[in-house]
């Protein structure tokens, strides 16, 4: 029988003060870096809403493998956006979840979202265009105490 005795969040990684420290100086460019990568702006996108298991998020984005979406969560978890968490269960089970710093991402997302419709439209390739996957959360209602 599963015994739970609570969630363990993890620390920053042995590696994370070394990544950092290679991040640009410049604001826009380690904005940039912070957030590049072809999957990290879908992966945070599910986040969210909540936190997911790795198993949620490989069903949510079927086409990353994953090898990458292990690598873009740590990516994200060194950079302070995404939380990783490890219940002590049998066995033992591990979440996602975005932090304070990555949910304040959310409308910068949806912004470039934006900019690449009104970009796609300009040149006149919105028939060449996805779905855009970024959309705002709906308002949750408030939670009953």
């Amino acid at each position: 029988m599963p015994t739970k005795t609570g969630p363990t969040k993890t620390g920053p990684t042995k590696r994370g003060p070394r990544l950092l420290k290679r991040l640009p100086l410049l604001p826009a460019e380690r904005a940039l870096k912070v957030i590049s990568g072809r999957w990290k702006a879908v992966i945070l996108y599910h986040l969210f809403d909540g936190p997911r298991r790795l198993s949620a998020l490989k069903t949510l984005v079927p086409d990353i493998t994953q090898k990458v979406l292990i690598q873009q969560l740590r990516e994200m978890e060194e950079h302070g956006l995404v939380r990783r968490e490890i219940f002590a269960e049998i066995p033992s089970r591990v979440e996602y979840s975005a932090t304070r710093l990555g949910l304040s991402l959310e409308p910068i997302l949806l912004a470039l979202c934006a900019w690449g419709q009104h970009h796609a439209d300009e040149l006149n390739e919105m028939d060449r265009l996805a779905d855009c996957i970024i959309r705002p959360r709906q308002a949750r209602p408030p939670a009953i105490a």
